[in-house]
């Protein structure tokens, strides 16, 4: 009797393989299966479109790049608030102080308005004790109360004024007569004064009422 032999039924056996090529046992270790070399275990060469998405990648990290100028738009936004904040405030600063001064010089202009009302019928009962004075009447208890009256006024601001020799000043004086020529005298002078001026200030209360006298070449 001839000996065939056995015939595989099951497995990896049992599948027709090509004639003629040998087959090769699958590696223990899972690894690549003998006869493809060393390019098996390669791995694949980075490609064109790899090379241009990297490329694109690190292009974008770069200063002044697309990505960077929404930041630089903002930072710019920012300075030019602040230099209109600036502005605003410097204005509103200006505009204080102008109000400022305008609120003390109204309050200035109250307070020597409301002296000038209180002050101007001082000025007979003074009128009156200079006339005390110029007769000799001015003593005793009264020459104590006349002291204290012109020390009260003279804080409070009242200045007499109007002296026998001053210039003649229309804005100061009120001339009641002209008593003729005076060789001595260049312009229109001051000769005798009949009331004294007072002033609260730059503000005339009382005109200084004076006789005058003129140059004598007018």
């Amino acid at each position: 009797m001839t000996d065939r032999p056995d015939e595989p039924t099951t497995g990896a056996e049992a599948q027709d393989l090509p004639e003629g090529e040998p087959t090769a046992a699958p590696s223990p270790e899972g690894g690549p299966a003998e006869g493809f070399g060393e390019a098996a275990g390669e791995a694949p060469a980075q490609t064109d479109v790899e090379e241009q998405v990297a490329g694109d990648a690190v292009a974008g990290d770069e200063p002044g790049t697309p990505e960077e100028r929404p930041q630089d738009d903002e930072q710019s936004s920012l300075r030019n608030a602040i230099a209109d904040l600036t502005n605003d405030l410097q204005r509103l600063q200006a505009e204080y102080a102008n109000y400022r001064k305008r609120v003390d010089r109204d309050r200035q202009l109250v307070a020597e308005t409301a002296a000038y009302k209180a002050l101007t019928p001082v000025v007979e009962v003074l009128d009156t004790i200079d006339r005390a004075k110029e007769h000799g009447e001015l003593e005793g208890g009264f020459k104590a109360v006349a002291d204290q009256l012109e020390r009260v006024v003279t804080a409070a601001g009242l200045v007499r004024f109007g002296e026998p020799g001053d210039a003649f000043d229309p804005t100061l004086h009120e001339a009641l007569s002209h008593l003729g020529t005076d060789p001595e005298v260049e312009v229109t002078t001051v000769k005798h004064v009949a009331k004294g001026g007072y002033r609260l200030g730059e503000r005339v209360v009382r005109a200084a009422q004076v006789l005058v006298v003129d140059p004598a070449d007018a």
